[in-house]
Parts: C-alpha cells; sequence; structure tokens
C-alpha cells in the first residue's frame, strides 16, 4: 500500500496550547465576557449546528451577545477567538513542509465552522502549505462520523488506503481505519516521521 494523501487535523495538533491554558483563558479580563456564560448560551445551545454548517456564526452569535454581552460586537469577540486560537506547531509546519516536497499530498481534515476555516486558509496561510480543506461545515458531517472519511475520500479522488489521518482524538483515528485508511494518533510530543513510518 503507498501512502498519497495525508490528512493533518488542526486542533491539538497544528495549533497547540500549553498545556491547561485556552483561548478564551483572559476572555472577561479583555473583553468583559464570562467564558462560562458564552459557553452556555452559545457553544452549549448553537455550536452544534454552526460547526455542521447548518446555521452561521454570525446569525447565531449576534443574538446571543446582545443578551449576554451588549456592549460586544460578533466581530471584536471572533477576531479575538481566532486570533488568541492560533499557536502554530512551526517544527511540524516545517516537516510537513519537506514531506510535501517529496510527493506527499497534504490535506486538512478538521472540525470548523465556515468563519474560521477561512481564517485558517487564507489569514493564517494554510492555504499556501496544504493542498486542500476538508472541514465539517462543508462536508456537512464531523469526525468520527463515517459520512466525513467517505466523503473526503470520494472528494480526493484518493483510495481510503492512500490516505493517512493525524489526529489528537483517538476516537477519530479509530473510525478512519475502519473507513479503510490508515491513521496515527498524535499526542503531544509527537514527531512526524513517526505518524509516516
Amino acid at each position: 500500500m503507498t501512502l498519497k494523501a495525508l490528512m493533518v487535523d488542526v486542533d491539538g495538533v497544528l495549533i497547540v496550547h500549553p498545556p491547561g491554558q485556552r483561548w478564551d483563558d483572559h476572555l472577561h479580563r479583555d473583553l468583559g465576557l464570562e467564558r462560562d456564560a458564552l459557553g452556555r448560551a452559545f457553544f452549549a445551545v448553537h455550536w452544534p449546528d454552526v460547526e455542521l454548517g447548518r446555521a452561521d456564526l454570525y446569525d447565531r452569535l449576534r443574538p446571543v451577545l446582545a443578551t449576554i454581552a451588549p456592549h460586544l460586537p460578533a466581530e471584536t469577540l471572533t477576531a479575538y477567538w481566532f486570533e488568541k486560537d492560533a499557536a502554530l506547531d512551526h517544527d511540524l509546519l516545517a516537516d510537513l513542509k519537506a514531506a510535501r516536497e517529496t510527493g506527499l499530498v497534504l490535506h486538512l481534515a478538521t472540525v470548523q465552522e465556515h468563519h474560521r476555516a477561512r481564517y485558517l486558509w487564507d489569514t493564517l496561510g494554510f492555504r499556501d502549505r496544504f493542498d486542500a480543506i476538508h472541514y465539517s461545515a462543508d462536508v456537512r458531517s464531523k469526525k468520527p462520523q463515517p459520512e466525513f472519511y467517505d466523503e473526503v475520500a470520494r472528494r480526493t479522488g484518493f483510495a481510503s488506503h492512500e490516505i493517512r489521518l493525524i489526529d489528537d482524538r483517538l476516537a477519530n483515528v479509530d473510525a478512519a481505519v475502519a473507513a479503510g485508511w490508515s491513521g496515527f494518533h498524535w499526542k503531544r510530543g509527537s514527531r512526524l516521521a513517526e505518524a509516516l513510518s
């Protein structure tokens, strides 16, 4: 079996934070919004529709903020969120660049809504480092749902056995293997050479 396409997860693999730290740790200090309130009013209620492309991020976020933080424009919050949630693993990116130069095709396979996916692709410059992005709001399913893997394989044209997923969630790797892909469970301290061996 020949590996032709590497599917790389974003959060927890390409984007990492120091242990115990999150993008919203200083949300109240910086923007006057309680993290728990945002979690309860937005993420717990609206995120499932947003991450699967059934609703737009801003259509759901604006009315929530009007209630819990009327001083805060949705665009200000998302700019803060996307910037704070963008700590890149530059060592991995360098290793991926070298692997791509050998002819390996690199794709992103990630759970994202449309706006952050565009931020990753355009603003963070992943479009220059990867050949394509496959994300939940566009595919209309997410890892570890079998439909995600089937649709990504269909879109790429690669046979399942030619694809490998690198992901920090074991359930996502197990689902990739069940779909006929190979997979590598990425952990803090992992190196690309391990994932390709």
